[in-house]
C-alpha cells in the first residue's frame, strides 16, 4: 500500500524540464493596493500600541518616572507633578493617536505608491518578472 509520501517521492525522482515564464507587471489595480496597505497599516497599528504600552511599563517598574517627578519638582517647588502628564491613559491616548494618524498615512501612501506605479509605467514598460516552475 502506496502513501502520499511514496507517491511525492516517486514523482520528484522524474526528471522534468522546469519551464521559465518572464512576465511583465504592468498595472497594480488601485483598490488592491489600498486594500494591502490598510492590512499593514492595521499591523503597524497593533505594534504601535503595543510598544507604547510595553515601553511605559518598563519605564514605570525601573522608577524612571518617579526619578524625572522628584528633578521636575526641585525646579518647581512642588507644584507640578510630571505624573499628572506621563499616565497610562495619557501615554495610551497618546498611542492611539500616533496609531491613528499612521493608519491614515500609511493606506494614502499604498494609493499613492499604486498610482506613480501605474504611470511609471507608461514611461517605463513595466517590472520583467521571470518565474519558473518546480
Amino acid at each position: 500500500m502506496s502513501t502520499v509520501a511514496d507517491k511525492l517521492a516517486k514523482k520528484s525522482t522524474h526528471k522534468t524540464s522546469a519551464k521559465q515564464v518572464r512576465l511583465r507587471l504592468v498595472y497594480i489595480d488601485f483598490w488592491s493596493a489600498v486594500k494591502l496597505s490598510f492590512l499593514a497599516a492595521v499591523a503597524v497599528a497593533i505594534v504601535t500600541v503595543v510598544t507604547f504600552f510595553l515601553v511605559y511599563t518598563v519605564i514605570q517598574t525601573t522608577g524612571l518616572v518617579d526619578k524625572v517627578d522628584e528633578f521636575f519638582q526641585s525646579f518647581s517647588d512642588g507644584g507640578v507633578s510630571i505624573q499628572t502628564f506621563i499616565g497610562l491613559p495619557q501615554v495610551m491616548a497618546f498611542a492611539a493617536i500616533v496609531a491613528i494618524l499612521n493608519l491614515i498615512v500609511i493606506t494614502v501612501l499604498g494609493a499613492v505608491l499604486a498610482g506613480i506605479y501605474n504611470l511609471a509605467v507608461k514611461v517605463t514598460g513595466g517590472l520583467l518578472v521571470g518565474f519558473t516552475s518546480n
